[in-house]
């Protein structure tokens, strides 16, 4: 089971093997693969092309084209609701506060410093742990509060090393 959300509108949608149920009400049609991104199907007696146009895995999101109307779906399964249930959702953890140590280590480089910009994917620091050099990236855009570490400080797991 999972949500489909539509232009702020969510439908609880539930696939098996038999068939597929939209807010519990099951959902008949005839529906014919054409190549790996284009349907065809038949709804109420209507003919209806479907294609997908886009699918980006990390937001979760969907562009779809039915006949001339394109639509940007956000899916949610099991976990993403149930995370957002206890408050823990993608759009509140989206806001870069901290980038902490992901293991005990050294500092060997700092490549930003107080007031900096970061992007998503920007190279913030490079720790060593066990012999090995472990390249820190920033987990989203934002702007560098403090570094509350220096060249060849040890951490410890945990320890926050940038604040945004």
């Amino acid at each position: 089971m999972f949500t489909v959300i539509n232009q702020n509108t969510s439908y609880s949608v539930e696939k098996t093997d038999e068939q597929l149920a939209v807010n519990g009400k099951p959902i008949l049609w005839d529906l014919r693969w054409i190549s790996d991104r284009r349907v065809h199907l038949i709804f109420q007696n209507k003919s209806i092309e479907a294609e997908l146009l886009d699918f980006d895995k990390e937001s979760k999101t969907v562009q779809i084209r039915i006949g001339t109307k394109m639509a940007t779906l956000q899916l949610k399964d099991k976990n993403d609701l149930l995370l957002e249930k206890l408050g823990m959702n993608i759009a509140s953890s989206s806001a870069l506060k901290d980038i902490k140590a992901p293991m005990p280590g050294l500092i060997l480089d700092l490549k930003v410093k107080e007031g900096d910009e970061v992007k998503k994917g920007d190279i913030v620091l490079i720790l060593e742990a066990m012999k090995m050099e472990n390249i820190i990236k920033a987990p989203g855009d934002g702007k560098v509060k403090s570094v509350k570490v220096n060249l060849k400080d040890s951490v410890e797991k945990n320890q926050v090393l940038i604040q945004f």
